[in-house]
């Protein structure tokens, strides 16, 4: 089978298409025929080289978001050829990323695309909709609580702002003035400018500041001043905090997310709902691979970057 991976590490020019032997589904296991993979920072990151890939061989495969059609089932699952699924897969375990023509994955890692998505669409869903869930239950706020959003016009930003409106919660939203109408489609209860200043501006409006953040634009320290004493913050990229004022410093990985079927069940009902809205900002073939990392890590895209794996012929 073909996958998108990397031999040494380095920039998009790295990734190339490989063959590869072709997996098979083990006890409680589904094969899927990727059609779509969604392009993610961690994809980037991946591919640079910043994460242990010690117990891999080459090439390496980066990708945490899959969508396609099931073509063969390991026994006892519950699963059957020819479901539409979407999937979160981990580049570090021996099932690899979901930049390939086939990705084996566990039963409870697969739930179904949300009904009326395409399979592009629904490939932008799961990394992220899971980390912003996992962010909220860290975050443990009460309906009424006050909830600030860093990068609320980013992919991660807009599933926090719209599942913590769902939650009940106060939302805070960052903005620029280009992406102000973005934002506030997702139905944040205020909009502040973003910038280095945020946590000033999220002060204007909460003096003794906000019962909980999100750091979906990795502000760090720079954020940290928006949280009131013995508030919460969750972090997207692995920072400690500060440990600063009694703030719960709070630790995002999605990773451990991996089977969490119900969380998969939960946003597939939230886009059915209107809840959430997947965003295809454009659609790469496989070949052309480097150019949607590039234009990735140039900035500014809304909505995800889409690779069409289904047109690799079988």
């Amino acid at each position: 089978m073909k996958v998108i991976g990397v031999e040494e590490f380095g920039g998009p020019e790295a990734l190339a298409v490989h063959e590869v032997p072709q997996p098979q589904p083990g006890p409680g296991e589904v094969r899927i025929r990727v059609h779509a993979a969604a392009v993610n920072p961690t994809d980037t990151t991946f591919r640079s080289g910043v994460q242990d890939v010690s117990s891999l061989k080459s090439p390496y495969v980066p990708g945490m978001d899959a969508a396609g059609i099931v073509d063969a089932v390991g026994e006892g699952s519950s699963w059957q050829v020819g479901d539409e699924v979407m999937a979160m897969a981990v580049p570090v375990s021996e099932h690899g990323g979901a930049y390939a023509q086939y990705l084996v994955a566990a039963d409870d890692a697969v739930a179904r695309i949300p009904a009326g998505v395409s399979l592009q669409q629904a490939a932008t869903l799961p990394m992220n909709g899971l980390t912003a869930l996992q962010a909220l239950a860290k975050l443990d706020l009460a309906p009424g609580q006050t909830l600030a959003v860093t990068g609320a016009a980013g992919t991660l930003g807009q599933y926090s702002v719209r599942l913590a409106k769902r939650a009940g919660l106060t939302v805070i939203a960052d903005s620029s003035e280009k992406d102000r109408a973005l934002v506030e489609s997702a139905g944040p209860d205020h909009v502040v400018e973003r910038g280095d200043d945020v946590a000033e501006r999220i002060r204007a409006l909460v003096p003794d500041g906000v019962d909980g953040l999100i750091d979906a634009a990795v502000m760090d320290e720079k954020a940290v001043p928006a949280v009131r004493d013995g508030g919460a913050y969750a972090a997207v990229r692995f920072w400690k905090g500060t440990g600063e004022r009694d703030i719960r410093f709070r630790r995002t990985a999605v990773v451990t997310e991996y089977g969490s079927r119900a969380m998969l069940e939960d946003l597939r009902t939230a886009v059915e709902d209107g809840t959430l809205e997947l965003t295809v900002a454009d659609v790469y073939p496989p070949e052309e691979a480097a150019a949607a990392h590039t234009r990735f890590e140039q900035g500014g895209v809304r909505g995800r970057l889409v690779l069409d794996l289904a047109a690799w012929d079988d």
